[in-house]
């Protein structure tokens, strides 16, 4: 499989759920759309753009569990996270609910959000090692009439914990709580069914684990919050949209500009979405490249076989250092944190890379440091054997 991607083969990368790696044939679908693109800008962004971004979508929403309409491509899940606080009314008072292992670009999100509002920002602990059975009732136990949004992870990016969501969702809609989660880790590395989920807001990334070029994601919204919806960049999607509601229909000699629908699209989401200004659409027209890769290469056969070499490579450090697992096997996918007797998590992560030429993040969480070990189809035994045999000799 490491012959279909162009990673440096002088590098051992267990590093995938950082930034992702694309196939060759994936690249190179999506360098065609860009040489279309140059040979007329003007037929593929100004004419075309609407139609075969929705072809993407709906293609995208096979996968996922999920209507085309009802998602709109964004370059990354921090974007589509940010664009779900932006759009939630938040009160003074408001409560907004997280666990203590979220991103921390998106607790940054969330921080200012709160603050502009007056709202509280409260994560709730959730303890190691992991007991998936006991989650949503923690979660639940931590709402109050105050909490007006619950947001999460459904794989937590520092601990790669799989949270275990739709118990917690279905609660949470019961008692009028929005629900906003962050899939940035999820697409392609584990199965997703985004109607039967029932978050309001979710936020995935297509360039991580689904394998398709970088600045590829979506922002997933509940047909009913589709009208909340903000984008942080206003453009001609709201010109088309005023116009047809003080008119029935778009008035082009009141904006200048005829057939917008063309690249704004008619859609609630295309139009505040969609159309930013001038930008590069390949990488969104590429996803369906990357959804067929993986479909030739029997990808759910694949991504078992990964997560059993991590599962393997965890015991046999954690038995070489007498240490406990922070989770069962049953809450972690491809990526593993290992927990290991270090101190200083980025001068091992140093030596690993510089010594040893091992890409891997060492992570922390609740004093304690993590190997966050990501395994994909184009990794080897070999490739764990070095990292074991690495670690082994940095006595962690």
């Amino acid at each position: 499989m490491r012959d279909h991607f162009l990673l440096d083969p002088g590098i051992t990368f267990l590093n995938h759920g950082s930034f992702g790696a694309t196939p060759r044939v994936v690249l190179e679908a999506q360098q065609r759309l860009q040489r279309e693109m140059e040979g007329n800008p003007v037929a593929m962004l100004g004419r075309a753009s609407a139609q075969r971004l929705a072809s993407a979508r709906q293609r995208l929403g096979g996968l996922l569990g999920a209507a085309g309409d009802d998602l709109v491509f964004v370059p990354n899940a921090t974007t589509g996270v940010n664009i779900a606080a932006r759009s939630i009314k938040l009160a003074p008072g408001d409560e907004v609910l997280a666990t203590d292992h979220e991103y921390g670009a998106c607790v940054a999100t969330w921080r200012r959000r709160c603050a502009a509002a007056e709202a509280q920002w409260r994560p709730v602990a959730v303890p190691l090692p992991f007991e998936p059975q006991a989650f949503a009732a923690r979660m639940q136990a931590a709402m109050t009439p105050r909490t007006r949004v619950l947001f999460v992870s459904h794989i937590a990016s520092t601990t790669a914990l799989v949270f275990p969501l739709r118990d917690l969702l279905a609660a949470a809609r019961e008692r009028g709580v929005v629900t906003v989660v962050d899939g940035a880790h999820a697409p392609g590395q584990i199965d997703l069914d985004l109607a039967a989920l029932g978050a309001d807001y979710y936020a995935g990334n297509c360039h991580k684990w689904l394998c398709a070029p970088k600045g590829s994601a979506f922002l997933h919204v509940r047909a009913e919050h589709q009208r909340q919806v903000e984008s942080p960049v206003i453009s001609w999607g709201y010109v088309a949209e005023e116009a047809e509601a003080d008119h029935g229909e778009f008035d082009a000699a009141r904006s200048g500009h005829a057939g917008l629908d063309a690249y704004t699209g008619r859609t609630t989401l295309e139009r505040r979405l969609q159309w930013q200004g001038t930008r590069d659409i390949t990488a969104f027209l590429a996803v369906p490249a990357a959804i067929e890769f993986q479909a030739a290469h029997d990808w759910p056969r694949r991504r078992a076989q990964c997560h059993a070499m991590a599962m393997e490579l965890q015991r046999e450090v954690l038995a070489r250092n007498g240490l406990e697992p922070i989770a069962p096997d049953e809450a972690l996918a491809q990526m593993v944190p290992i927990p290991v007797r270090a101190t200083d998590a980025e001068a091992l992560r140093r030596w690993l890379f510089d010594e040893r030429g091992i890409e891997v993040p060492v992570t922390q969480h609740a004093g304690r440091v993590f190997v966050r070990v990501s395994v994909q189809a184009y990794n080897t035994r070999a490739d764990l054997k070095r990292l074991r045999d690495a670690l082994a000799e940095a006595g962690v």
